[in-house]
């Protein structure tokens, strides 16, 4: 571990594991027993630190991780992390030998990935699931490409672990968002089925991620991969959700006020005069910017912060490494003070936060960067 006060000498996130195993129970009194998590934990885990929570989850008996890269499969095997590790993305075909010397298991894109497999040397079976497309048309062999589905079950370089697909509308209460998903659950079955009468072992199914889950439980796969709502957060402010679960947000950004003066009627605040005094105002900046993952489009978007327990505005534009809060009538507050510009309450939500920077949690979370030391409570 890092020396604490180094970690939290400008700004950090901190992660609450506790709420991590909340969030776990709580996903499992969706599932059947039979049914397993594939705990999600790539793009840095949703900015919360892979391996931070992939030890965390081992310790509390989750043995299926999924990843986008071989670079994120890699991390995961040389911090100790055991079990399975599925690659969800692409592998350039140089780097295959990687995934097997690394015991991790490659997404099969599509058939034309797999006929290229077969023209390789390499050292043993490739561990893989095959991925299906059903409608989302990013990766995946088409399901209704039987032959080419087939072929990609005989190639003997292949060692199929598992077979899946993807929900690109399960968040919705649209109708016919509602409607495109079930023609996607009924379109992976009749593909399982017609592969499997056809003798071939699809391996574990899995099609469900976090508002799979959520909005149609009664499906029973062997596994979910299980992504956002892990992580104690809703994709957006308003999610469409028929069970609700007892979530938890496991992370809190935070940063040190490093610097507080008075400013006068008419001064301006940061880059470009965007926001100009119309009083006289006591203002702090914070040790925190757009390098560390806030989006600068927050600028003057009335984003809160949490000082000492008081909601300030966020003022002017949101630099590089700081940003600058309006203070006004804020007493007992000093340098080395700590604001929480990303928490549990509502007002300063990671759904909050996303919503004002018209974008979704996901997409928050992972832009937190390198430079914010992730700290464990």
């Amino acid at each position: 571990m890092e020396n604490i006060d180094l970690a939290r000498d400008r700004a950090w996130i901190e992660i609450n594991l506790n709420n991590l195993e909340n969030n776990i129970n709580e996903i499992k009194k969706l599932l059947s027993e039979e049914t397993k998590i594939m705990a999600v934990v790539k793009a840095n885990a949703y900015g919360h630190g892979s391996v931070i929570i992939a030890k965390k989850l081992l310790d509390i008996g989750i043995t299926d991780f999924a990843v986008a890269t071989l670079d994120e499969g890699i991390e995961l095997r040389k911090n100790g992390i055991t079990g399975n590790i599925l690659i969800l993305g692409f592998t350039n075909f140089s780097n295959l030998k990687y995934v097997i010397e690394y015991d991790l298991i490659q997404t099969i894109v599509d058939y034309n990935y797999s006929e290229r497999i077969k023209e390789l040397d390499l050292k043993d079976k490739l561990k893989c699931h095959i991925k299906i497309n059903t409608g989302m048309n990013r990766i995946g062999e088409n399901c209704d490409s039987l032959d080419k589905l087939y072929s990609i079950y005989e190639n003997k370089k292949l060692n199929i672990l598992g077979s899946f697909s993807h929900l690109c509308v399960a968040d919705s209460s649209n109708l016919e968002d509602i409607d495109f998903t079930k023609i996607q659950i009924k379109k992976f079955n009749e593909c399982v089925k017609a592969i499997k009468d056809k003798g071939y072992n699809t391996g574990a199914l899995h099609l469900q991620s976090s508002y799979g889950i959520i909005n149609y439980n009664e499906l029973n796969y062997d596994y979910v991969r299980v992504g956002i709502c892990m992580y104690g957060v809703n994709t957006d402010f308003n999610p469409y959700q028929l069970n609700n679960l007892n979530i938890k947000p496991i992370l809190a950004v935070k940063a040190r006020i490093t610097s507080i003066k008075e400013i006068n009627i008419d001064d301006s605040i940061s880059y470009g005069r965007t926001f100009i005094a119309k009083d006289k105002m006591k203002i702090a900046t914070l040790g925190i910017g757009y390098a560390d993952g806030i989006p600068r489009c927050l600028s003057n978007k009335d984003m809160l912060v949490n000082i000492n327990e008081e909601y300030k505005k966020v003022i002017g534009r949101i630099c590089m490494d700081q940003m600058i809060i309006d203070i006004t009538g804020l007493e007992n507050v000093k340098v080395g003070d700590i604001a929480t510009l990303i928490g549990n309450d509502k007002r300063i939500s990671a759904e909050t936060v996303s919503n004002k920077a018209e974008t979704i949690t996901n997409e928050l979370l992972c832009r937190l960067g390198s430079r914010l030391r992730r700290i464990t409570i």
